[in-house]
């Protein structure tokens, strides 16, 4: 995560600010972007191109990005030099990850970035937990099951999944949603394991009932239940790679909210279809909307199209708190969700 550093110079906005929206928000947090600043929404909601995102870059002193706009170093520079170029200012990205923007080249030229911290913890969690839920269960091909018109009606042996009771949940990642994910499965009688890159404070782990294991390995070869919630990046692309997919237990299930490539796809899908490992509950996949349809025809999988933050609450709010950043920076302060580089 970036660590703070010396603040930005002080400024103030001359103007109304031009901002540019990559895709459709909320209807209120469009109208209150409106009332405040010259902007220019996507009405259509699809994923922008690259050219259309250097294009947007070009036109606006502020770019309002979602995790659907991967903007890297080349993107940055071909929006900001040559004829036509705009002095691009601010990017509020929409969202809490910044793994799909290149910080340090945004940082280089000396643009603000800010996010949305802390405002999908509960949404994501909850669905951490159902899917938690759901693929022990079985629930995903009973369901499939019924739709289809296969179900027969009740009975003592059929459609059978498994308890939770019990089971050790292992969690990667302990940061805000990892914890709320802890603080849920207590009630539902699972042990927590947890790894991290740095352990809890004692009593954090106390109340959350959760013990750390600092070697990976080790917490992924006790897992019962694995759910992924640590950050995107480099630092932990394929980090359950098909070694540590080997090192599950054979009646293991995997589930994950976070990003689609921590997990090694192939290998997972390998072991699912061979029984290597029970079964899966899958949110976020590597080439999303793209999902490999392999993952749709294993009757062990539980699939949902990246619903984590998906309630309208928690999109309202993130957009509103993409309006107060703006208003900060335009205003001349420092924006109250700033990231800012990491210090050498």
């Amino acid at each position: 995560m970036a660590q703070r550093s010396e603040p930005a110079e002080s400024h103030r906005f001359a103007g109304r600010p031009r901002v540019f929206v990559t895709r459709a928000l909320m209807p209120a947090v469009e109208a209150r972007l409106g009332e405040l600043f010259a902007v220019t929404l996507n009405t259509g909601d699809r994923a922008l191109t690259r050219d259309e995102l250097v294009a947007a870059m070009r036109s606006a002193d502020v770019l309002v990005p979602t995790v659907t706009d991967r903007i890297d170093e080349a993107m940055i520079g071909e929006a900001l030099v040559g004829p036509g170029a705009a002095a691009l200012r601010m990017v509020a990205n929409f969202g809490a990850g910044t793994d799909h923007l290149d910080l340090a080249a945004l940082h280089a030229r000396r643009i603000v970035v800010t996010n949305t911290p802390g405002v999908f913890t509960d949404d994501t969690a909850d669905l951490a937990m159902a899917l938690i839920i759901a693929a022990p269960r079985g629930l995903a091909a009973a369901s499939r099951r019924l739709l289809c018109g296969e179900w027969r009606g009740w009975g003592p042996s059929t459609m059978l999944g498994h308890a939770l009771g019990g089971r050790c949940l292992a969690i990667l990642g302990m940061g805000r949603i990892g914890q709320a994910v802890a603080h849920r499965a207590r009630a539902f009688g699972l042990s927590v394991t947890y790894h991290n890159r740095h352990r809890l404070p004692p009593a954090v782990e106390r109340m959350l009932g959760a013990r750390f294991e600092p070697d990976l390995d080790r917490l992924i070869a006790e897992a019962d239940i694995l759910s992924l919630h640590c950050p995107g990046g480099a630092a932990t692309q394929g980090i359950l790679s098909a070694a540590r997919i080997a090192r599950l237990k054979p009646g293991a299930y995997l589930v994950n909210t976070a990003r689609g490539n921590l997990v090694d796809e192939e290998a997972l899908i390998t072991a699912l279809r061979d029984g290597r490992i029970a079964g899966a509950g899958l949110d976020v996949f590597l080439n999303e909307p793209a999902i490999d349809p392999r993952f749709l025809d294993l009757p062990n999988v539980v699939v949902m199209p990246h619903l984590g933050s998906a309630t309208r609450e928690g999109r309202e709010t993130a957009g509103m708190k993409v309006v107060t950043n703006i208003r900060f920076w335009a205003d001349g302060h420092r924006p109250p969700d700033q990231v800012l580089p990491e210090r050498e």
